[in-house]
């Protein structure tokens, strides 16, 4: 962190013990929002994270906003909205921005297609700073950054501190609080509480799903994948040393059911809906996508556009890689020995500098010659010596065993074309996003489900049995189905706000929880505060994604 924060940050993370309102433990896009929720209704806040940025795929994991059409108009919180135009009133008032880029309505500075808000990370570190900066410097708000979750202390069904471990001094504090959010990137409050959750894949048997499997697979996971950031120099030479992996990874066909297409380094990869190959294209030299053309993977995920700047032509353009081609799926990062995950971790690191390699030397132009020697990894993008993404992006947490867990069949379109998803009276916001999961360490292909527009239970953020502890991100009551069209950006940030919002309802109220969402009349008095925060609970009729 920068500035302020990480002033904040050295002064109390000395400390032995802390005591607060609101423990949130893990600053993910969902942790960042689930401290905005509480603080904005007073309470005092702890958020630890184990990285050096708080944001999560905002930040650390390199993963620019993936978000439904509507966006720009309506369907996210008013915190979410109104973040993202901060990250556009950023590079308005500090980037020498074009007379064009500055008429564009609304701004996408890096003109990615993958959304309308495609920009650098550190911009979004920026904005996140910046929103929290006055609850750090009057003291509501304590930030402890590099530190990780350790143990916790349990007494019947509520969780009575939790004690993080800096990653690198291994300076122990502990966080006693009366009400705590699990807002880590892989669900790692969990166990060490004893709260009960799930792993993996449940059975076609267990939820009804018509996508799950006839049998439990804990450890089937969707792939993680270790971003990384690079530009284009043409006429120079950037390539990197040969990772060590390389000729594994040259050569790796993925044995996926339904097969996968030839060989994984290649400019094809499966339709995530046919399964079908898809032929993609790249070429770093290209500012826009062409009609009836392949997706130029270079435009993708690109974050910052040369043209959109003052004196372009000494800039480059800035592309995030985050492609099927550095999915990994060979080992999973949680429910496994450390030993084990770390191996799985080192495997995506080198999966993905391989694919670098291969960009750099090997892979073929539609010219005819091979490779892109000018492509040049950014490490100032990451923040890291190596170049890559201080944090894999994760797709699949833990999950809780919640009071309510969404089904396939609740939000699929398919069953529900003339009705919608369902309707939940405990809403406590709303998302859109296909089912989209990305192949898995059990060796699925894609599973790409048409769904509609779909609320969030607030039941799904509330254990079975814990009493003051709450899911604020990815490990919240879904199934590992649904898991993939609850997993983005503005979803993961209306789950955290709405957990944050939910803790602070319950020290106002003294009533846990549980007891807010089966109150109908305390239901709908924290709903109603909601609204009034801008949090929309419901969707107006649209078509389904």
């Amino acid at each position: 962190m920068t500035g302020l924060a990480a002033t904040t940050v050295a002064a109390n993370s000395r400390s032995k013990e802390l005591k607060t309102e609101v423990a949130i433990i893990g600053g993910s896009t969902g942790g960042c929002a689930a401290a905005l929720g509480a603080l904005r209704e007073g309470r005092r806040v702890v958020m630890t994270e184990e990285c050096r940025w708080i944001g999560g795929q905002l930040t650390s994991q390199l993963v620019p906003p993936d978000e439904h059409p509507w966006m720009d108009m309506f369907g996210g919180t008013r915190a979410y909205r109104g973040y993202r135009e901060a990250v556009r009133s950023h590079y308005r008032s500090h980037y020498p921005l074009t007379e064009e880029a500055r008429a564009q309505t609304p701004f996408n500075p890096g003109g990615g297609s993958v959304s309308g808000i495609t920009h650098e990370p550190k911009i979004s570190l920026a904005v996140l700073e910046a929103l929290l900066a006055p609850y750090l410097s009057s003291g509501q708000l304590t930030i402890l950054t590099e530190f990780r979750p350790v143990s916790a202390s349990v007494g019947g069904d509520k969780v009575l501190a939790v004690t993080v471990e800096h990653l690198l001094d291994k300076h122990r504090v502990t966080i006693a609080a009366p009400y705590f959010v699990d807002a880590t990137e892989q669900g790692d409050l969990l166990p060490l509480a004893k709260c009960e959750f799930v792993m993996g894949a449940e059975s076609r048997g267990q939820t009804g799903e018509p996508s799950a499997p006839s049998a439990p697979q804990p450890d089937n996971i969707q792939s993680f994948t270790v971003c990384f950031a690079m530009d284009y120099r043409d006429g120079e030479n950037h390539v990197i040393s040969k990772p060590e992996d390389y000729a594994f990874w040259r050569d790796y066909v993925p044995a996926m059911k339904p097969a996968w297409p030839g060989k994984l380094l290649a400019w094809h990869m499966s339709n995530p809906i046919t399964l079908e190959k898809r032929v993609v294209d790249f070429d770093p030299r290209e500012d826009a996508g062409k009609a009836n053309a392949p997706l130029n993977l270079w435009l993708y995920r690109r974050i910052r556009r040369r043209k959109n700047f003052v004196n372009w032509q000494q800039d480059a353009d800035i592309s995030l890689v985050n492609w099927p081609q550095n999915d990994y799926w060979l080992g999973n990062l949680h429910g496994v020995t450390e030993a084990e995950a770390a191996k799985h971790l080192r495997g995506g690191k080198q999966l993905s500098l391989a694919l670098l390699y291969w960009m750099q030397t090997e892979a073929p132009r539609a010219d005819g010659k091979a490779g892109w020697p000018g492509l040049r990894l950014r490490h100032d993008q990451a923040g890291t010596e190596d170049g890559l993404a201080m944090y894999p992006y994760i797709r699949e947490s833990r999950r809780i065993q919640a009071e309510f867990t969404v089904t396939e069949q609740m939000v699929a379109t398919k069953g529900r074309e003339t009705v919608g998803a369902e309707k939940f009276s405990d809403s406590v916001g709303i998302g859109s996003y296909r089912i989209d999961l990305h192949p898995s360490s059990g060796g699925d292909n894609y599973i790409d489900v048409s769904s509609q527009p779909f609320q969030i239970p607030m039941g799904a953020l509330i254990p079975k049995r814990m009493e003051n502890l709450l899911a604020g991100c990815k490990n919240l009551g879904v199934t590992h189905i649904t898991n993939g069209c609850y997993r983005l950006h503005p979803v993961e940030w209306n789950i955290g706000e709405s957990a944050g919002a939910l803790a602070a309802e319950a020290l106002r109220t003294g009533e846990p929880p549980r007891r807010i969402r089966k109150d109908e009349n305390l239901r709908s008095a924290f709903q109603a505060r909601l609204r009034s925060r801008g949090i929309q609970t419901e969707w107006p009729t649209l078509s389904p994604r």
